[in-house]
């Protein structure tokens, strides 16, 4: 019986949806971690204010629905980067003739060396996580990266890396310990963006993609709609039990206020800030 090869068109569609499976077996991991510390950066900024989240009413549901738009920009930002990493993956190995997919398939085919590469690479991404703990000059993480990797991670990768199931568990391993990373990293920044929005009123847009909403109202007194502490602008940080979580700029401080005597009015998402603009104007007159 004659030997039925495979057509163009299936070695095509086999290489396409091996392509997909590949980008999947990293990008899920990175997502699917970063999402689930998400949560401790929203928590640190609120707690910036003094307060958790479930304080201003964000749990995972409400904080789920915030990032939707998130990751849709997320999406199609990516894609195109994907794409672009790609296409310059293809022109380096076309400008070094093969040498390039060579020397990879080289690393992929010896389980030391491509355990040593996975190993270096998971030691580096717990640099925000001790960065979160501890302020740390490059020297010493780029020490604790490589003794981690070396003395934590370089034996099981290599011995991971010696059969196919090993491997795939080896990619979700790596790419969950990327994301994590990323997700420490990306605390760190939102530590720093909250800060700088209590000081100065002015919220950034890496606090707006993890929904964080910079709203502010003049609150007026619910029975006689005369305004309350002199008129002056309040964010409002969230609701919860029949309660608003205000952030007073002026003052500097967060306080609570009963929704049924409070209303809100002149509501602004996002107000523009004179350049120089700073809070604490009634703390600095009072001190």
């Amino acid at each position: 019986m004659p030997e039925v090869r495979p057509t163009e068109e299936n070695d095509d569609r086999g290489s396409v949806i091996s392509l997909l499976e590949r980008v999947a077996s990293v990008v899920l991991p990175i997502g699917v971690a970063l999402y689930a510390v998400l949560y401790l950066g929203v928590e640190e900024i609120y707690g910036v204010f003094g307060i958790n989240p479930q304080q201003a009413g964000i749990d995972q549901s409400v904080l789920f629905s915030r990032l939707m738009s998130t990751l849709v920009l997320v999406l199609l930002l990516g894609l195109p980067l994907l794409g672009l990493l790609v296409g310059l993956a293809w022109l380096v190995n076309v400008i070094t003739l093969g040498a390039a997919g060579r020397a990879v398939g080289w690393v992929r085919a010896r389980p030391w060396v491509a355990g040593l590469v996975a190993a270096l690479w998971s030691g580096a991404t717990y640099w925000g996580f001790y960065n979160f703990f501890a302020d740390l000059d490059l020297t010493i993480m780029v020490i604790i990266a490589v003794g981690l990797g070396m003395v934590t991670f370089l034996v099981p990768f290599q011995l991971l890396r010696r059969r196919p199931v090993g491997r795939a568990g080896l990619k979700v391993l790596v790419g969950g310990l990327t994301g994590l990373g990323l997700g420490f990293l990306l605390i760190l920044n939102l530590s720093s963006a909250a800060q700088t929005m209590r000081d100065t009123g002015q919220a950034n847009l890496l606090l707006s993609t993890v929904g964080f909403q910079d709203q502010w109202a003049i609150l007026t007194n619910a029975e006689d709609d005369k305004p309350l502490y002199d008129g002056r602008w309040m964010m409002l940080l969230g609701e919860s039990d029949g309660t608003y979580l205000l952030y007073d700029c002026d003052k500097q401080e967060t306080f609570r206020r009963p929704m049924e005597t409070t209303n809100l009015t002149q509501v602004q998402l996002d107000p523009e800030r004179e350049e120089g603009f700073v809070c604490g104007s009634l703390v600095e007159e009072t001190a």
